[in-house]
Parts: C-alpha cells; sequence; structure tokens
C-alpha cells in the first residue's frame, strides 16, 4: 500500500465527523516548522529568505503540542528549516505520536543515519527525505558535494531498521525530466514506500528565475504522471490529472496550516500575510474565498501540492473514491 492502513482509518473518521458537524474550513495536515535553522541554502528555497531574522528561534516543546492539539488535523508533517536540528526533535515526535497522530518528518536527510538511534519505527511515523535529482543535480542545488551520497545512505540505514521512507522532489524549470525518472529508478531499488513529486512555488523572494509557469508545469507533469505504474508515486493520480493540464482543482488553502516561531502563519503554506498568534484566530480572520478563488496574483502559478490535494480528499467520492482506493492498493 502507498500510505499505511491506519492512515486511511484515520482520515476517514476525521472527514465523516467534520461532514456530520457541518464543517467547511478545516485543516488535514498541520505543517508544525519548530525551527527554520538549516545546514542548507538551496537555491529555491524561500524559508531561509523569508525568516533570515528568526533562524536562531525556536518553538518551545508546549508550544508545538498545543499547536498540534489546537489544529487536531490526524497528519502533522514536521518540516522546518531542518527539523533534525530542533532541539527537542525527540520528545516531540514521541509526544505527537502518543497523541494517535500521523508524522510525516521532512529532513533533507544530511543527519538521517546519525539520528536515527534517537527513534523507533512505528506505522504512523514516516521519514520524509529531500531529492532534488540524481547525484549531479542534487549536489549542485544543495550546493554540497557528496550530500547525495550521503543521504542516499541515510535512506537505505533507515530502511534496514525498519522505517517507512517517503521521498519529496521539487520540480523547477531547469529540472530534466529524463533526469528524474533516473532518479525515481535509484529510490525505487532502494526501496522506499512512497515518491512525492511536485512543482515548486514562485516565492517573490527567491530572486533566480527557477519556478514554473503553469504551462510549463503542465508540460513536464503530462510525462511523469506516465510513470504511476512503474514507481511508488505518493502524489495522488488526481492531482496529477491536475498537473498534466487534464482536470481543474480549486485550491484548499485552509487544508494545510502552517504554525513557526512567529504563529500560525496566514493563508497558507507558501504565502504570508501576517503570522496570528493563536489557530482560531487564523481560521476566522483569514479570507479564505479569496485564496481559495485564486484572485490574489501570488497564487497564478501555483499547482503545489499542500493546497490542492487537500482538495482531492475534501471532494472524493463516487469513481474518484474507487480510484484512489485501488491506486493505494496497488503501489
Amino acid at each position: 500500500m502507498r500510505f499505511p492502513l491506519s492512515l486511511y482509518a484515520s482520515m476517514s473518521a476525521y472527514l465523516l465527523k467534520k461532514r456530520i458537524n457541518g464543517d467547511e474550513h478545516f485543516p488535514l495536515v498541520l505543517m508544525l516548522e519548530p525551527t527554520h535553522r538549516c545546514n542548507l541554502t538551496c537555491s529555491g528555497c524561500g524559508r531561509i529568505i523569508e525568516y533570515a531574522g528568526t533562524l536562531q528561534q525556536e518553538m518551545s516543546l508546549e508550544e508545538c503540542l498545543q499547536s498540534v492539539d489546537e489544529a487536531g488535523s490526524p497528519v502533522v508533517t514536521i518540516t522546518g528549516g531542518e527539523p533534525l536540528m530542533y532541539s527537542q526533535v525527540q520528545e516531540l515526535v514521541r509526544q505527537v505520536l502518543r497523541r494517535g497522530k500521523h508524522i510525516y518528518f521532512c529532513s533533507n536527510g544530511l543527519l538521517l543515519e546519525e539520528s536515527l538511534p534517537l527513534f523507533q519505527p512505528n506505522p504512523r511515523f514516516t521519514w520524509n527525505i529531500h531529492f532534488d535529482g540524481t547525484e549531479p543535480v542534487h549536489d549542485l542545488i544543495i550546493g554540497r558535494k557528496g550530500g547525495f551520497k550521503k543521504v542516499l545512505a541515510g535512506v537505505k540505514a533507515a530502511k534496514r531498521k525498519g522505517f517507512r521512507v517517503s521521498t519529496n522532489t521539487t520540480v523547477y524549470r531547469e529540472t530534466d525530466v529524463k533526469d528524474l525518472e533516473k532518479l525515481f529508478a535509484q529510490l525505487a531499488q532502494a526501496g522506499v514506500d512512497g515518491i512525492l513529486v511536485a512543482p515548486g512555488f514562485s516565492y517573490e523572494k527567491v530572486t533566480r528565475d527557477v519556478f514554473l509557469t503553469r504551462q510549463e508545469i503542465t508540460q513536464k507533469f503530462r510525462e511523469i504522471r506516465t510513470w504511476q505504474k512503474r514507481f511508488p508515486l505518493i502524489s495522488n493520480p488526481i492531482y496529477l490529472d491536475f498537473l498534466a493540464g487534464h482536470r481543474s482543482l480549486k485550491c484548499t488553502p485552509w487544508g494545510s496550516p502552517t504554525r513557526n516561531v512567529r504563529g500560525w502563519k496566514s493563508p497558507c503554506y507558501l504565502i504570508t500575510d501576517t503570522h496570528y498568534p493563536s489557530y482560531r484566530e487564523l481560521m476566522t480572520k483569514t479570507d479564505w474565498e479569496h485564496y481559495a478563488s485564486g484572485k490574489d496574483p501570488r497564487c497564478a502559478q501555483c499547482m503545489v501540492h499542500c493546497g490542492f490535494e487537500p482538495t482531492v480528499v475534501r471532494k472524493m467520492n463516487g469513481r474518484d473514491l474507487l480510484r484512489m482506493v485501488e491506486w493505494n492498493l496497488h503501489a
């Protein structure tokens, strides 16, 4: 299976409860950024630029857990920055799992192998390790020679110890689809449980012209979409239809709220207009319809998974539901 059965059960029960209660705006995944410290300065990263003034700060463990409780989502993505640099990372993971949540731990993987003794394999815990391309491409983007080999060694070590491991690849204007094909073959051979692939977001603060227009995204993903039976892609098939230009989807900007050292980031993981001190204020004071409609010019080229995959989950029924079930079962 592409995702654990327990995740499907948790998400289904959660969605049913929300529908019974008549809730319209609710999160599916909490994007928790306990620190923005990082051991890399990747060319397409907006975080280290946007939060340059708070890179040395971190959330307290109590703030992190309160945020998990406030959001109430069944999935928590622990990200950053490099979250393995968070001072209380071991206890954070332990406490979030104790709450019955599913964790996707997003890391660049450079500290992965030496950090494995801090954690125990758990069906609700998945490492999500970033790869930008095959070895020469990845090392160029992260600015670290030998980085690819070190990260891949960490992935293999995690698999040997019984951890679930998925990977995450961002597609940029310079991305060669043939290079991605070679990368995904390597990752599949390494035994990863899933491969997430999505276009990057055009961060205003990133001055390099590395991001794709919607037309360019469609051109690249028409080929990537054909790999669904070859590689364990966990970008779901309906979202891939959207990326390939075969389907229209509206964004669900409230589906993946972000909490970091400055508060609750509004309106979404990708755009920052303000930060609210509480989850309740984020949900009640953000003009969700403005962003969901795509009226904001910053949304014009966005097709990123954190906004559109929640739409698939929220609206899924009938034929789409059967298709998703079959897709998950036939990994």
